[in-house]
């Protein structure tokens, strides 16, 4: 039975997987405590959290959108992936040698351009270590390793503060290891040739991504807008007198629960068709949206950021599976890229906007503005029609 749950996945996958596993525990020891970091620390308020936030997670995929396009065009996936990889993992300990928040915005944007330099070639790596049929199982193993990682970087946080009594500086210079570990790990996929010389010259090539696949895009750039950062969650946690090691390890929790689900929805998309399970994600996300706004409870905050992870879980599998189910093989990274990018654009939004009501109206106004675009993303899905062809 596990082998068949398993069936159709190439050794490539799970390297991948461990790839994304080391890069988040790197990614995620850092996270839940960045935005501590800049208010308690540095004394940077909440419009700089989320312009800060905002800028990098835009960095990222805009950069995304850019790697992918390039990595399509000179079809050398893995090298530009460990590229990325290297830059995410070293610009990590200057983040902690960070005295104003300024330099954590330079550092920080570094390591957001080195995530989204890896991920949009790595993501065509997974795309194509899967046939068509089980191409959201790939991406939703992969799924695993990175919310995965994310539920044991914060974990490993705690251990680090509270435990061994480990200044909170160095927890950014300890970032480093697993960090590089990723980029070990990525040295042992094997690139697979696909057959398409490369081009001296660039062309975008616009007109050969169908139209629905730039309806998904605008459909996902409304919902972006409201897909705020979950550094306002953390925010908000902290807000309502939850302590460090209490806020940390319902971070941990979420990711947790993002990994959980990352496979089996994965693997559900595959079965029940990617819009189906996306929207599923989108109306989980509303509720926990609508709770962060009305509650101060520390046992319902808990269970939504649970329900907060298993939206991520569905969102970052499904969602990258189905706008690369609207591209052939040769296009699969600038698919996915321009997918990103969009992303990326309506989160700097979200941020920049989120930061100035959380400033200027209230904190859970936030939650309540962002839950009204995702609705409207929903509403927009929900009358998506389209009838995508997978291509080899």
């Amino acid at each position: 039975m596990a082998r068949k749950y398993f069936a159709g996945l190439t050794r490539n996958t799970f390297l991948l997987t461990f790839t994304s596993l080391f890069a988040d525990i790197s990614t995620e020891m850092l996270y839940p405590i960045l935005p501590i970091f800049l208010t308690q620390y540095l004394g940077a308020t909440g419009s700089i959290v989320g312009l800060i936030e905002g800028v990098a997670n835009a960095t990222q995929n805009i950069q995304m959108g850019v790697a992918g396009y390039l990595s399509d065009k000179i079809h050398k996936r893995k090298s530009l992936a460990i590229v990325g990889y290297f830059l995410a993992a070293i610009s990590k300990p200057f983040i902690g040698l960070s005295t104003v928040w300024q330099n954590v915005f330079v550092f920080r944007f570094i390591d957001r351009f080195g995530t989204g330099t890896r991920s949009a070639p790595r993501d065509a790596l997974i795309a194509s270590s899967a046939d068509d049929s089980n191409r959201g199982k790939a991406f939703g193993l992969e799924g695993i390793g990175d919310n995965l990682g994310a539920f044991l970087g914060p974990l490993i946080a705690v251990a680090l503060l509270f435990y061994f009594k480990i200044p909170i500086r160095n927890i950014f210079y300890l970032a480093i290891i697993p960090g590089l570990l990723a980029v070990v790990m990525i040295f042992f996929v094997k690139e697979k040739n696909d057959g398409f010389k490369s081009k001296a010259k660039l062309d975008l090539s616009f007109s050969k991504f169908p139209k629905e696949y730039w309806q998904y895009l605008g459909i996902t750039a409304v919902f972006g807008v409201g897909n705020i950062s979950a550094s306002f969650m953390i925010l908000q946690t902290k807000n309502i007198g939850i302590p460090l090691i209490g806020t940390i390890l319902i971070y941990a929790v979420f990711n947790l629960v993002a990994a959980l689900v990352s496979y089996p929805s994965g693997f559900l998309s595959d079965k029940l068709g990617r819009k189906t399970v996306l929207l599923t994600s989108f109306v989980v996300f509303i509720i926990a949206l609508i709770g962060f706004a009305i509650t101060r409870n520390f046992v319902i905050i808990a269970v939504l950021f649970a329900l907060y992870g298993v939206f991520q879980g569905i969102f970052r599998a499904v969602g990258k599976a189905y706008a690369a189910d609207f591209v052939p093989e040769n296009l699969r990274a600038s698919g996915v890229g321009w997918f990103n990018m969009v992303v990326g654009l309506s989160g700097l939004i979200s941020g920049l906007t989120a930061g100035q009501i959380y400033d200027r109206i209230g904190h859970s106004s936030v939650f309540i503005i962002a839950a009204f675009f995702v609705i409207l993303g929903t509403i927009s899905l929900l009358f998506f029609n389209p009838h995508p062809k997978p291509q080899a």
